[in-house]
């Protein structure tokens, strides 16, 4: 009896502001991913390394792809903001496109080239009800009963949004996993400090439910600023700067856009006889 054998995988490793991604192309070969192949990827000294995983897969109907995220504790993330930006501008390099739609857990998503480099990815409208984001059990969402009052976003992933007087001094790795896994947040949550250091600007940090400290966040950084400007502390156009860089959020009628750059670092392949021992 013959049994099946892996085969090569191809894989690209991209990163916005220093938030990396190791993305695999599931319309050109077939990947079937767990949990277990997810952490061994994720391994740092004996993978790849990445904060997210993302898998494009065959869009339907108008949308040109579909994308699946993963953490690299394995579990699966709903939105990710900019792994979105840079699938979307690898897209568009292929293509020859100005703009794609793409469908993730979120729901459609539409991406366009900002010139200059630059990527912007409508992530749809915040989440602002206690059941949306979803917290445990009905609250105002603005100021949650938790030591310093942070701000609860759904940004089709759960967020909890602290404004300090200096976020640099921010015991991030400790208030980090403290907060993540709150009795409130029945899904874990993402968790921000941001400070503001001038009209609409903020200076942020984040650390991500699944993954812990990274240089960089798309859906934090709309978060943030959603729960800035309903704070009254910023305008809905806001600039954020991040461990990895700075990128640009504006929370329009249609959503919450979010602009910044975007890098293919390089291309690789898995091997089979690898993927043959982590599996």
């Amino acid at each position: 009896m013959m049994t099946h054998k892996p085969r090569d995988i191809a894989f690209m490793k991209m990163h916005g502001l220093g938030n990396d991604f190791v993305v695999l192309d599931a319309r050109v070969q077939p990947v079937v991913m767990t949990a277990a192949l997810a952490q061994a990827i994720g391994d740092r000294h004996r993978g790849v390394g990445f904060d997210q995983l993302a898998l494009i897969e065959r869009g339907a109907g108008d949308a040109d792809a579909r994308l699946v995220f993963y953490n690299s504790d394995g579990s699966t993330a709903g939105a990710c903001g900019n792994a979105t930006r840079c699938i979307a501008r690898h897209l568009m390099d292929e293509s020859g496109l100005t703009g794609v739609t793409l469908t993730t857990e979120r729901g459609q998503l539409f991406a366009r080239d900002a010139g200059n480099g630059l990527t912007s990815v409508n992530m749809g409208q915040p989440q602002l009800r206690w059941d949306e984001v979803p917290l445990a059990h009905e609250m105002d969402t603005l100021e949650l009963p938790i030591d310093g009052a942070p701000t609860a976003t759904g940004m089709g992933n759960p967020h909890c949004t602290f404004f300090v007087e200096d976020a640099e001094s921010v015991d991030l790795e400790t208030r980090g996993a403290e907060i993540e896994d709150h009795p409130l947040y029945p899904q874990r949550t993402n968790v921000q400090f941001a400070s503001l250091i001038g009209p609409d600007h903020l200076r942020m940090r984040v650390w991500e439910r699944g993954v812990g400290v990274t240089l960089a966040s798309g859906s934090s950084s709309c978060a943030t600023a959603v729960a800035a400007a309903r704070r009254g502390l910023t305008g809905r156009r806001v600039s954020i700067d991040l461990d990895g860089g700075r990128i640009e959020i504006d929370w329009r009628e249609d959503g919450v856009w979010m602009t910044g750059p975007t890098a293919h670092v390089f291309s690789g392949t898995f091997t089979a006889e690898w993927l043959e021992r982590v599996s």
